[in-house]
């Protein structure tokens, strides 16, 4: 270790270095605020595009007469069995 030398840099090199990194430093902070105005932005924008659609809710009774009825999502009613099983089980 005795023959390590320090390396000397001239004071005008290391000025010139600091007065670029002050400028790369504010570039980055410039930087970062222009990602979290995006951020904002995006965050703002679907926001608005997911609030323009509502929710509707139906609720519908049906008087089925006598028996028992099993009514569908689509309007239709089946009373019993299913005609499409009948159609099935036939060759």
């Amino acid at each position: 270790m005795e023959n390590e030398q320090v390396a000397q840099i001239p004071y005008f090199a290391h000025e010139g270095e600091m007065v670029r990194m002050e400028r790369a430093n504010k570039r980055l902070w410039i930087v970062i605020l222009v990602l979290i105005v995006c951020l904002m932005g995006t965050n703002i924008g679907w926001i608005v595009y997911e609030s323009q659609f509502t929710d509707e809710y139906v609720q519908q009774e049906v008087d089925t007469g006598e028996g028992f009825a099993v009514v569908s999502g689509i309007g239709d009613a089946v009373y019993g069995e299913n005609p499409t099983d009948g159609q099935a089980k036939s060759p």
